[in-house]
């Protein structure tokens, strides 16, 4: 490490550029995926590669390399490069001022999946797979597992340097059943920075996941309308992710004039026990990393806070566009690319109602699990249940199938009239995407949450 950070560093000072920055990253991966009964893929594979991120007079020269070879040569690369793109540019680039960090990150695993051999993890994946198939209707299973550690190495002109582990690890069941035309699905995701125990002891998981795409063949389709509905855990937390948290995300802010003049801090969005969060560094989530692709610690920030905006998620770029600070929210799917403004984990905070408080007094509503997809298009959302089940006065009653809710986010958060006191984050095996960069590894998560006057399609 000694060598390779004399060698780094020298080559910072051999710059000829405003500003300048080296991210490195070796990974180590393997993944296992069955599909019905066959073994689709099984690999394990390393990578090493870096980019170079060189700033002149407002201009960005970017290099990528998979060879630490001549380092200063790439450097003077880049410099050349955003001297040519300076003479173009329109807007110049900026960064705000941040403090040199000099730091290193390790991490300690439960069972380091690292350690586990290829064969026990396909041994593992099969058998949660066979389980699933083993369910009567079941007729197709989705099984997959992915581990991945990554050394990561961040050094700028500035004087940070940084080096620092990140694990990551997830699992993804899905089975599909049928009867006569009807065709069901059903899933579970997984993923943390954690160690193979976490992809353990999910047998239970796993049928319950197949006997719950049985259970949606003979559930009744949704009655569209207009709701009180009750939002689980996950669903709530993929809603304030999707809907909210990327208006929230300051490069795409920035250039759009419309939402730059409704985001603007100190406006209300809610009841006073609404507290949106995006924070910073919780250790063993997914995507929990202390800093972000721009060297910068990250740290905790509202969004909203008792109901009112508070601010936006920043880069150093858009931070100095917006005389803001940075929020540690620049972030890549890997050293292909340059960062980008990201979230890490977003959630709505607890309330203070339990869950039986909040479904009393619901003569007519639904209870809506999980989320099996969806879309925004700026403030517009169009979110799928995984499943959901009739409120019937104050009960929870029969399973619901095809509920789909539709809305605008900021009608829908000021239509929350309950939070619950019952906060879960989730991390899942699948991931956030945006500018051409996915999967990039997130948390969200939630309370329950009840709102009014919710939008459900469906039959007639």
């Amino acid at each position: 490490m000694k060598e390779l950070q004399s060698a780094i560093r020298a080559a910072l000072a051999s710059s000829r550029a405003d500003y300048t920055e080296i991210r490195l990253e070796r990974e180590w991966r393997t993944q296992v995926f069955f599909q019905r009964e066959n073994l689709e893929n099984i690999e394990s594979s390393t990578e090493v590669g870096g980019i170079i991120r060189a700033l002149v007079d407002g201009g960005w020269g970017i290099v990528v390399f998979n060879s630490l070879d001549e380092l200063e040569k790439k450097i003077e690369e880049a410099y050349r490069t955003a001297k040519a793109v300076s003479a173009k540019v329109g807007e110049k680039s900026v960064l705000a001022p941040t403090e040199p960090v000099e730091d290193e990150v390790r991490v300690q695993l439960k069972k380091d999946f690292r350690q586990v051999s290829l064969a026990k993890k396909k041994e593992l994946i099969e058998r949660y797979n066979r389980l699933m198939l083993s369910v009567p209707k079941v007729v197709a299973t989705a099984t997959r597992y992915t581990d991945s550690f990554k050394e990561w190495l961040f050094a700028n002109s500035e004087g940070t340097f940084i080096f620092e582990e990140r694990p990551d690890i997830t699992l993804f069941l899905m089975a599909t059943a049928r009867e006569d035309g009807n065709i069901q699905q059903a899933f579970e995701s997984f993923g943390e920075a954690q160690g193979f125990e976490l992809v353990e002891g999910l047998e239970q998981k796993a049928e319950e996941t197949a006997k719950r795409a049985v259970a949606l063949l003979s559930a009744k389709p949704v009655k569209g309308g207009q709701y009180t509905v009750i939002l689980d855990q996950e669903l709530a937390g993929v809603f304030i992710h999707e809907a909210f948290g990327h208006l929230c995300e300051a490069d795409f802010t920035y250039k759009n004039e419309r939402m730059r003049e409704l985001l603007q801090p100190g406006r209300e969005f809610g009841v006073k026990e609404l507290n949106v969060i995006e924070d910073g560094y919780l250790p063993g989530r997914r995507g929990n990393y202390r800093y972000d692709d721009e060297g910068v610690p990250r740290r905790r920030i509202y969004l909203i806070k008792s109901g009112v905006l508070q601010g936006l998620m920043h880069s150093r770029e858009t931070a100095a566009k917006l005389g803001a600070l940075p929020t540690g929210n620049a972030r890549a799917i890997s050293y292909r690319f340059e960062p980008i403004v990201r979230m890490r984990n977003t959630y709505i905070d607890k309330g203070s109602h339990t869950f039986a408080e909040m479904i009393r007094g619901i003569d007519h509503g639904i209870y809506a699990k999980s989320a099996f997809g969806g879309q925004t298009e700026l403030e517009q959302f169009t979110f799928s249940a995984a499943y959901a089940y009739e409120i019937e006065h104050g009960e929870v009653g029969e399973m619901l199938r095809d509920v789909v809710l539709t809305g605008n986010v900021f009608a829908t958060l000021k239509n929350i009239d309950m939070i619950g006191d019952d906060l879960k984050i989730n991390g899942s095996s699948g991931g956030c995407g945006k500018g051409g960069q996915a999967p990039l590894g997130v948390t969200d998560g939630a309370p329950h949450v009840r709102i009014q006057n919710v939008i459900i399609g469906g039959r007639a």
